[in-house]
């Protein structure tokens, strides 16, 4: 199943005069200033790209949204009627927050926004957005935070719905963003770019919004290897025979529960010119359910365990997105995929599992079967050789409780997780680092294998540290690693907000992308 696609483009035209459906201005939430309106809820000011609009509405604009309930909150959405004021028959304000002091508002501000007032205003075909953007240096980010807001507010799974739904309305089919040049080199090469990392990040929305009947490992491997050939990558899938074979422990362990055996997914981008001789590799957690196994999970949410495989979607989109943008350094991605199950076949608590890389693990909770299968695969990703080795995961429960539903934790090499950090706020995917304790690692020490899975007491303290502890066991002495917990941000189970709609967000692909790009720049 596949999400509809929006298209976007520039205009020049005076958005009062554009034949669109709906226009979208921003608001900004303001208590003083002689530019301020009143309202039930506080006052109002018009952001930067209003001006013929408001002089449309005979400076009535802010006070008849005022009256409507705007408060210029973020993300608040208040439609109004323009009843032939202007050439569309809709104006659209979203929210902006307070105006920010002698600067444009925050591009991850303007994200949110314009997702918002695009997910509102589904059932219009042609919506137009007149957002407030700089004439400085910060004009091309603040476009390409609107270009991504609009074509990831405007996302929705294709879903699996038998009749028509009648209050179901297709979401925006075009977009047109109003800016001073629409013919502007720098200005469409953000479009460009926007458009080919916001159809990545859908991509991976669909891989983890998709029925875990319909995306078991062997499915996964085909619909990532079928869409990363299209896009030119090079691609290697081993199976269930060859990962035995290879000597892949941990991939094979986890799925040997399931009647749909396990998959490694190797994508690799090389570019054509020169580079700066830096390597990269991506590996991304790809559980395709997670049941617990023979520890087994409450029935409680366990339908969201579809999404235990977000990290693998996200490492196979950014790589789509990679191959796309042509970045000069040489990516390599590893999906690691298995179905974790019970059955007489499971791996069990007590089993002693050797890696690729030699070690042995001694298993305590089947559930903890994501650094198993991750283990395997950076293992492989250092002896092919790397510089760097950012992985991603849907891993702890520990992540949401220490950081929230929005935050990722950060664990590995310092400089690297202050990397990620710096890449995650510039993208508008926050992570946080987080340390490795001596004293964590000393409690998975194991008297019969090199260490354990988990906590040998099972303690649960410090639970996702836990997890970094023991990837870094895999991760050899020469590689700078990051691994990237996003068991919370990976999925969305609430109601709508900004860009994310329900389920699958596609964090971190724009991270992982924005860490490729620094790599190519900086090195």
């Amino acid at each position: 199943m596949t999400s509809s696609s929006t298209t976007l483009s520039l205009v020049d035209t005076d958005p009062a005069e554009l034949a669109v459906d709906a226009i979208v201005i921003g608001v900004h939430s303001q208590t003083t200033g002689p530019d301020a309106t009143s309202g039930p809820a506080g006052t109002l000011l018009l952001a930067d790209g209003a001006e013929s609009i408001a002089a449309a509405f005979d400076g009535k604009l802010t006070a008849t949204l005022a009256l409507l309930g705007a408060t210029g909150g973020p993300g608040e959405v208040i439609k109004l009627a323009t009843l032939g004021t202007v050439t569309a028959p809709l104006v659209v304000a979203v929210g902006l927050g307070p105006e920010p002091t002698g600067a444009a508002p925050a591009p991850e501000t303007l994200r949110r926004a314009a997702g918002a007032a695009v997910r509102a205003l589904a059932g219009a075909p042609r919506v137009a957005l007149s957002l407030p953007l700089p004439d400085d240096a910060d004009a091309p980010a603040a476009l390409r935070a609107v270009a991504e807001g609009a074509l990831l507010g405007g996302y929705r799974f294709a879903g699996y719905k038998t009749k028509p739904q009648p209050s179901r309305r297709e979401p925006v089919a075009e977009v047109l963003i109003a800016v001073p040049d629409a013919a502007d080199a720098t200005a469409r090469a953000e479009v460009d770019r926007a458009t080919a990392l916001a159809g990545a990040v859908r991509t991976s929305r669909d891989w983890v919004n998709t029925a875990p009947n319909e995306l078991r490992p062997p499915a996964f491997a085909e619909a990532v290897a079928t869409a990363a050939r299209a896009a030119g990558l090079d691609v290697e899938v081993l199976d269930e025979e060859q990962l035995r074979a290879g000597g892949y422990g941990g991939i094979t362990a986890v799925g040997q529960g399931s009647e749909a055996p396990p998959r490694l997914v190797k994508l690799t981008w090389t570019p054509a010119g020169e580079t700066n001789g830096k390597r990269v590799a991506l590996v991304g957690k790809g559980i395709t359910f997670d049941t617990g196994g023979i520890s087994i999970k409450p029935a409680q949410g366990m339908w969201e365990m579809k999404s235990d495989m977000a990290g693998a979607a996200a490492v196979g989109a950014a790589m789509l997105a990679i191959a796309a943008l042509k970045p000069s350094v040489t990516v390599t991605g590893y999906l690691p995929m298995a179905e974790n199950m019970p059955s007489g076949t499971s791996y069990r608590p007590g089993d002693v599992v050797t890696m690729f890389n030699g070690k042995r693990v001694e298993v305590l909770n089947t559930d903890a079967e994501g650094r198993m299968i991750l283990g395997d695969a950076m293992a492989r990703a250092c002896a092919d050789g790397t510089d760097y080795l950012f992985e991603t995961s849907t891993l702890t429960g520990g992540q949401v409780i220490a950081l929230g539903k929005r935050i990722a934790g950060v664990m590995g090499t310092p400089e690297l997780c202050e990397r990620v950090k710096v890449a995650g706020d510039t993208v508008g995917e926050p992570a946080w680092p987080m340390p490795l304790p001596d004293d964590v690692r000393k409690g998975m020490d194991s008297d019969v294998a090199d260490i354990s899975q988990v906590n040998a007491g099972m303690d649960r303290a410090g639970h996702m540290l836990q997890g970094g502890v023991f990837l870094r066991e895999f991760v050899t002495d020469e590689v700078a690693w990051a691994h990237i917990d996003i068991a919370g941000p990976g999925y969305h189970s609430g109601e709508p907000t900004g860009y994310w709609t329900k389920g699958g967000t596609g964090v971190p692909v724009r991270t992982l992308v924005q860490l490729v790009e620094d790599v190519a720049a900086n090195g």
